[in-house]
């Protein structure tokens, strides 16, 4: 307002020198493209807090607990009884990142990655019989740390049938949709993991993909069927003698407090020493850190006889607790996939919440000697670095199905 009390007139807006306007035209495009990229995450909602939780305080107690089962046997081996504790921290710390950008990540975007998945895994299936890992043949070695091929598998799987479920839920009551894709999985990496050989691993990726189909809407019959003829492979495979490995673990199988034989008795050696660990840790437990059978009784007590020495120092109380936060977890994980969106998430999530509900069951049984010894980790429990990463991972993309299900957010 001037001060005659007319109106002032709007003065013109400075314009940008040439290059200045096009630096930021050049800026407003490049913007754009950042924008377009961020579409591939999902921040629209939090994630569940509750998951997260129980998800952290395993991940913390099992990293304790692997710790206190693991230093005597890496002094022995490196001379240094924090070196497990150091790989394996490192290694969550790797997983921790991939669970939170997984968090963010949209999952709906996995439709793409499920078969380039599952051909990774069946070439890291066949890869390992090529180029063993220090004469091992169920390793890659990446320089840094060596991968299981297997791990690969069960998240290609899941991810896999996940798809296949949600694209074709209409038809999976067919033999053609329902039955046929697993038949030609479960067949193609069965034969690849009887050659490793890798039976715990046959048996975890074959519950998972029976689980997958079922809960995608195939017929009960079928599975019928497909027991049936999983039965005869077998048969056929130990009177052919394909199974001896297989075999030498079954010989001993609920025997280990019993002698019968010497080699029997000789192979029940781990399973044996888990029994005493279990059966003198009592009601209470002896006390954090004062397992007697980790101190070279019970052979690399940081794998998969970890909770062995759990139910040694904690006791059955300590025990029943993580189990309980176990249960929990998978409860927690099944009822997000329940109300997610869409049917790829829920089928998505349910098949990740499952495997860990079954590798923790199949634990507890091999280490109390109600299954063969057939080396099922414990998750978040066991020593290694590819499981825990792919295991954190996976649980970063639960969190990720959890930002859109009809969840109240703890």
């Amino acid at each position: 307002m001037r001060m005659d009390g007319s109106p002032a007139r709007k003065l013109p807006q400075p314009q940008l020198p040439g290059r200045a306007a096009g630096k930021s035209a050049e800026k407003t495009t490049m913007l754009k493209r950042v924008r377009k990229k961020l579409k591939w995450f999902s921040v629209r909602r939090g994630m569940d807090m509750t998951f997260l939780f129980l998800v952290l305080a395993l991940l913390i107690i099992g990293m304790i607990m692997m710790f206190s089962a693991s230093y005597p046997s890496s002094y022995e081996e490196t001379g240094d009884s924090l070196e497990y504790l150091r790989r394996q921290g490192i290694f969550a710390i790797m997983g921790l990142a991939a669970m939170v950008f997984l968090s963010y990540f949209d999952y709906h975007h996995l439709h793409k990655f499920a078969l380039i998945l599952l051909i990774i895994a069946v070439g890291a299936l066949g890869y390992v019989l090529v180029v063993p890992s220090n004469g091992v043949r169920r390793w890659i070695n990446l320089g840094l740390f060596t991968i299981q091929a297997s791990e690969i598998a069960k998240l290609a799987v899941i991810l896999y049938l996940a798809h296949w479920g949600s694209v074709h839920f209409k038809q999976m009551d067919t033999f053609k949709y329902g039955v046929l894709p697993a038949i030609i999985i479960m067949g193609v990496m069965g034969v690849l993991l009887i050659m490793e050989p890798h039976y715990s691993g046959i048996v975890i990726i074959g519950a998972l993909i029976m689980l997958m189909m079922f809960i995608s809407g195939a017929k009960l019959r079928y599975f019928i069927i497909a027991f049936g003829a999983i039965g005869v492979v077998v048969i056929g495979l130990a009177v052919t003698g394909k199974l001896g490995y297989a075999m030498t673990r079954l010989a001993g199988w609920g025997q280990a407090l019993t002698y019968t034989t010497d080699q029997v008795w000789n192979d029940t050696y781990q399973t044996r020493n888990s029994l005493y660990a279990i059966g003198s840790g009592g009601f209470w437990g002896l006390g954090l850190g004062q397992s007697r059978q980790k101190y070279l009784y019970i052979p690399e007590a940081q794998n998969d006889f970890v909770f062995a020495v759990v139910c040694e120092e904690l006791g059955f109380i300590g025990a029943a607790i993580i189990l309980c936060l176990f249960a929990l977890l998978v409860w927690r994980g099944i009822t997000i996939s329940m109300r997610a969106q869409d049917k790829f998430g829920s089928l998505l999530g349910i098949g990740l919440s499952a495997q860990i509900g079954l590798q923790v069951i199949l634990n507890i049984m091999v280490i109390t000697d109600w299954l063969p010894n057939t080396g099922i980790s414990l998750p978040f429990f066991s020593f290694g670095g590819s499981s825990l990463i792919m295991l954190l991972a996976q649980m970063g993309i639960i969190l990720s199905i959890s930002r859109t299900s009809n969840l109240e957010k703890a």
